[in-house]
C-alpha cells in the first residue's frame, strides 16, 4: 500500500497546467468580453456548464435561476466546495484592454447602462474552471468528491440566497468545508487570509425624507426637505467617530443625495442612499439603530409632514473565516508556494455573500484573496506610498494582469481542495 502525500497529489494534478493555460486564457479573454449583469448570467452559466460537461462532471444548471453546480463523485472520502461568482457591474471599463467590453443592456429600471467586468469574477470563472478540469484529469491523485459551484448575483448579494432557496442543500451532498477566493490589488502570484472575520458584513439602505413643497421665494410656507437631507448627511457621519470604540471598526457612506428639479422650487422630497460596513454583530446593531434615531429625529426637529421612510437595500452577512480549517489551508499554501508568496492579511472592508453557503449547511468555510495586480507596478507602489491610486476592484481600470493572476488562481483552488481531498493511500 503506497501513500501519497499532499505534495505529490498536488504535483499530479497540476501537471496539465502548461497544457490547460493557453484555452484558459482564450476562456477569460472571452468572458471578460461579454459580461453579464447580476441574475442573468445565461451566457456564463452555459460555458460553465459545457466545460464541466466535458470535464465528466455531473451538471445541474438554473439553480437560484442562473447557478450552476456540478458534482464529481471519485470514490469514498470527503465533499469539497469550491465556489466562484460571475455576473458583472453597470460599469463602462476604460481599461484600454482589447479584449475590452463594449456591452450595454438594461438594468432592472429600464435603463441602458454599460456592463463591464470591473470587480474580477470573469478571472474567477477561469480560475474555478481549470481547477475542475485538471482535478477531472488527475482523478488518480485524489479521493471523495468534489463540488463545484457557479454562482451568480454576488454583486447584488441575491445570488448566494437564491441558490440555497432552490433547494442547494437538498439537490447536494453537505461539503466538509466550503472554499473561495477573489482578485484583489496587490502583487500577482502572493496570496493572503486570516483566520476569523475576511470581508465584512454590509448594509444598503434608502431614506425617503418628506417634506412640503413651495416657492424657492417663499421658503416659510414649506418644510425644506434639502436642509432636511443635509442635516442627516452630516449628523449620520457622527455615528463613526463619536458612538463606536476606536477599538471597533465600521464604514458609513453616502453613496445617493437626490432632491429637487429647479433651483428655485422646494421639494416635496429628497432621497439618500448609503451603505454601511462593520465587522462586529454589535457594532453592526449599534450603527443601524443610530441611524434610525438621527433619521427620525432629523424629520422631527424639522416638522415634516410624514416620517422617513427607511428601506434596505441589499445585505451582505459578515464573512467568517474557520479557524481550524483557516489553519489547514495555510498551511498547504506556504508548503505548495514560496513562503514570501503567502501573507497573514487583515479584513477586507468589501463584502461577500460567499458565507451564505457555510453557514446555510453549518459547514467551516474559508475565503481568501488573490494578487492581482503587475508585481514591479505594485513593488513601485509601495515604494512611493501610491497603492491607494492603483485601479481597484470596481474601478473602470481594474484589470488584473493575466499572469501570474491567472495560473495563481488556479492552483490555489487545487491546492485547497487537494488539502481535504489528497491524503490517499492505495
Amino acid at each position: 500500500m503506497a501513500a501519497h502525500t499532499i505534495e505529490e497529489c498536488i504535483s499530479s494534478v497540476l501537471g496539465g497546467m502548461r497544457d490547460l493555460l493557453p484555452g484558459l486564457e482564450a476562456l477569460y479573454k472571452d468572458v471578460h468580453a461579454h459580461p453579464e449583469l447580476s441574475m442573468r448570467e445565461t451566457r456564463t452559466a452555459g460555458i460553465a456548464e459545457d466545460r464541466l460537461k466535458k470535464a465528466g462532471y455531473e451538471v445541474t444548471s438554473g439553480v437560484g435561476k442562473t447557478g450552476v453546480v456540478g458534482l464529481l463523485r471519485n470514490g469514498e472520502g470527503p465533499t469539497v466546495m469550491l465556489r466562484a461568482d460571475m455576473d458583472a457591474l453597470p460599469i463602462a471599463e476604460n481599461t484600454g484592454l482589447d479584449y475590452a467590453s463594449t456591452v450595454t443592456a438594461k438594468d432592472n429600471d429600464g435603463n441602458t447602462v454599460p456592463v463591464g467586468h470591473m470587480c474580477g469574477h470573469d478571472i474567477h470563472v477561469a480560475w474555478l474552471v481549470g481547477a475542475a478540469t485538471l482535478l477531472s484529469q488527475a482523478r488518480e491523485a485524489w479521493k471523495g468528491t468534489l463540488m463545484v459551484v457557479f454562482q451568480p448575483g454576488e454583486e447584488t448579494a441575491q445570488g448566494a440566497q437564491a441558490m440555497i432557496d432552490d433547494g442547494l442543500l437538498e439537490r447536494f451532498p453537505a461539503p466538509e468545508v466550503v472554499l473561495g477566493q477573489h482578485v484583489m490589488v496587490g502583487a500577482a502570484g502572493t496570496v493572503a487570509g486570516s483566520a476569523g472575520p475576511i470581508t465584512s458584513a454590509a448594509d444598503s439602505l434608502q431614506i425617503r425624507l418628506f417634506g412640503r413643497g413651495a416657492h424657492g421665494s417663499m421658503p416659510q410656507a414649506s418644510v425644506d426637505p434639502v436642509v432636511m437631507a443635509a442635516s442627516v448627511v452630516l449628523r449620520l457621519q457622527t455615528i463613526v467617530s463619536r458612538e463606536v470604540a476606536a477599538t471597533d471598526a465600521a464604514v458609513v457612506t453616502i453613496g445617493v443625495l437626490q432632491a429637487g428639479t429647479k433651483e428655485n422650487v422646494i421639494p416635496d422630497e429628497a432621497i439618500i442612499k448609503l451603505n454601511v460596513r462593520t465587522f462586529d454583530a454589535g457594532v453592526r446593531k449599534h450603527v443601524l439603530a443610530a441611524i434610525e434615531r438621527i433619521v427620525n429625529a432629523e424629520a422631527e426637529a424639522s416638522g415634516a409632514p410624514r416620517k422617513p421612510e427607511i428601506t434596505t437595500l441589499d445585505r451582505y452577512p459578515l464573512n467568517v473565516n474557520d479557524r481550524s480549517a483557516s489553519d489547514h489551508i495555510a498551511a498547504a499554501f506556504r508548503a505548495h508556494f514560496s513562503p514570501k508568496r503567502v501573507f497573514h492579511t487583515g479584513p477586507a472592508p468589501a463584502s461577500e455573500d460567499f458565507g451564505c453557503f457555510g453557514t446555510a449547511w453549518q459547514v467551516p468555510s474559508v475565503f481568501w484573496f488573490v494578487g492581482g495586480t503587475d508585481p514591479k507596478l505594485y513593488a513601485k507602489a509601495k515604494r512611493e506610498g501610491t497603492v491607494n491610486e492603483l485601479p481597484v476592484n470596481h474601478s473602470p481600470k481594474f484589470a488584473p494582469v493575466l499572469h501570474p493572476t491567472l495560473e495563481t488562481g488556479v492552483e490555489t483552488l487545487v491546492v485547497g481542495a487537494l488539502a481535504w481531498l489528497g491524503a490517499i493511500a492505495e
